[in-house]
Order: structure tokens, then C-alpha cells, then sequence
């Protein structure tokens, strides 16, 4: 074999390695760089939909899950206490929730898809207070109409079960209703309304 014949193998051997060597740097370069343009855990996080168990939730159990950093509720309700929601217009601001933030699926007396499970997020509408659930009926320290709900200790706001607000009180609107649907029977999807976030 001549010395033109091993030294152009020689060459294309040596083009090839280093072509190689240079595709698999890039890549490797290239990955890590790509990746950093996609957004963090963290903002996935303070946006994105929230999916929750609710398959061994008990009547008048309540759960809270968080999404967009902000505290969202996830009681079941007895039938029990639906039937007393429905009595309890004259004393609330805005039974019918006219006035609310809710999805067009939750206007209805239970602000729910299903009846029996409510979900909104836990924030006061007078001053961004977290109410505290207080399921018992007519307690001392709310009077006899309290049929249990929600109650606000910061300016003394006063919601039922539906999350609506007493008439007379320092909150202005109902509780936030956020966008939900379920995924099954026993999980919801908290942030998304029919494929919308």
C-alpha cells in the first residue's frame, strides 16, 4: 500500500473522530442550555394546575391544597347541611352569587360541580385573611343562625358552607371559586376548567 493510500485513510479516519468528538461536545454543551429555558420547578409550580385525592374525603372533612400559592379548600358536604344552605338566603349578601368569581359550572346554590363537594380558596375577600372552618352549628361565639361554615378572625367575616357571605359584614364577596374539574370520580384537577388553565 502507498503513503498516499494510508495517509488519505488516515485523514478520513481522523475527520470522522474529530467530527464526532465535536457533535458530542456540542450536544453536551447545547442540553444543559436548552434546558435552562424552560421554566423553573418553582414557576411550573405557582401556575400550574394541582391535582387532589378526594376519594376518602368524609361528609364535613375538609382538605386544603395549595396552588398558586395561595390556600384552596376541599370540603365534602353532608346532605344535611345542602339542605340547609338552601334556607339561609335572607340572612346572605349574595345568595345567588351574582357578584362572585366563580366558574360558569359552579352557579348554583352549592358554587360546585358536584353538590356535595365544594372548593374555594381560602382567602377572606375583605382583607386576604384565611377564615378558619368552623363546621359546628349555632356555636356560642356566632349566634343561633350559624348552621357552620366559615369564619374569619381577622374583621369577623362570616361564610356558609358554599362560601358565601353573611349580609352585614366586613367581606364584600362571596369566596373565590377557582377554575376545577374532575379527572375521575375521586381526583380534581384545581387550576384547569376544561383543559384551560
Amino acid at each position: 500500500m502507498s503513503e498516499q493510500v494510508v495517509d488519505k485513510r488516515r485523514r478520513l479516519f481522523l475527520t470522522a473522530a474529530a467530527t464526532a468528538v465535536t457533535g458530542v461536545g456540542a450536544a453536551y454543551v447545547a442540553v444543559p442550555f436548552i434546558a435552562s429555558m424552560n421554566p423553573s420547578d418553582r414557576a411550573k409550580a405557582a401556575g400550574a394546575p394541582v391535582e387532589a385525592d378526594i376519594g376518602k374525603l368524609e361528609p364535613g372533612q375538609l382538605i386544603r391544597v395549595e396552588w398558586r400559592g395561595k390556600p384552596v379548600w376541599v370540603l365534602k358536604r353532608s346532605q344535611e347541611a345542602l339542605a340547609e344552605m338552601a334556607e339561609m338566603t335572607d340572612i346572605l349578601r349574595d345568595p345567588d352569587s351574582n357578584e362572585s368569581e366563580q366558574p360558569e359550572s359552579c352557579k348554583n346554590v352549592s358554587r360546585s360541580i358536584k353538590p356535595e363537594v365544594f372548593i374555594a380558596v381560602g382567602i377572606c375577600t375583605h382583607l386576604g385573611c384565611s377564615p378558619t372552618y368552623r363546621p359546628e352549628v349555632a356555636p356560642e361565639d356566632l349566634g343561633p343562625q350559624w348552621k357552620g361554615g366559615f369564619f374569619c378572625p381577622c374583621h369577623g367575616s362570616l361564610f356558609d358552607l358554599s362560601g358565601r357571605v353573611y349580609a352585614g359584614v366586613p367581606a364584600p364577596l362571596n369566596l373565590v371559586v377557582p377554575p376545577h374539574e374532575y379527572i375521575t370520580d375521586t381526583r380534581i384537577l384545581i387550576g384547569s376548567s376544561g383543559g384551560q388553565a
